[in-house]
């Protein structure tokens, strides 16, 4: 993960986000979960900034799409109580980024994107990982 391909993938999720007629806040963090780019649209809510990133980190701590982690974290679910940890967020818009295949597989970042509909952000994120994949 590096700036140049970080700031792309938030662009390419700003860009879902005007088709979409969504406002969002991406984060693009590397495999530490550490913030690497980040942007926020005019007028997007002011809780994207916290939300996006926190995403991208909880994808990347976990190894899983927030949206299949929210699931988890409901009463009955195997990960039941990890929400009220503060620094997860655990509902769709982060994605995890993966890099090799088979055993060599892992996780080498994460994107998060907050301030639309679940699905919304959801779709920003898919957009920026579409990137990714690309490379």
């Amino acid at each position: 993960m590096n700036l140049e391909l970080a700031l792309r993938m938030c662009e390419a999720a700003i860009k879902e986000a005007v088709r979409a007629g969504a406002l969002v806040s991406v984060a693009v963090v590397d495999a530490g979960g550490h913030l690497v780019a980040f942007q926020r649209m005019d007028d997007a809510e002011i809780a994207g900034p916290a939300l996006a990133p926190g995403k991208a980190y909880t994808a990347v701590a976990h190894r899983i799409s927030t949206a299949d982690l929210a699931q988890l974290v409901q009463p009955g679910g195997e990960l039941y109580g990890l929400a009220g940890d503060r620094r997860y967020v655990c509902f769709g818009g982060g994605i995890p980024l993966w890099s090799g295949h088979g055993d060599g597989e892992r996780v080498i970042g994460g994107v998060g994107v907050s301030g639309g509909t679940v699905v919304q952000d959801v779709a920003c994120a898919e957009a920026a990982a579409a990137l990714w994949n690309t490379i």
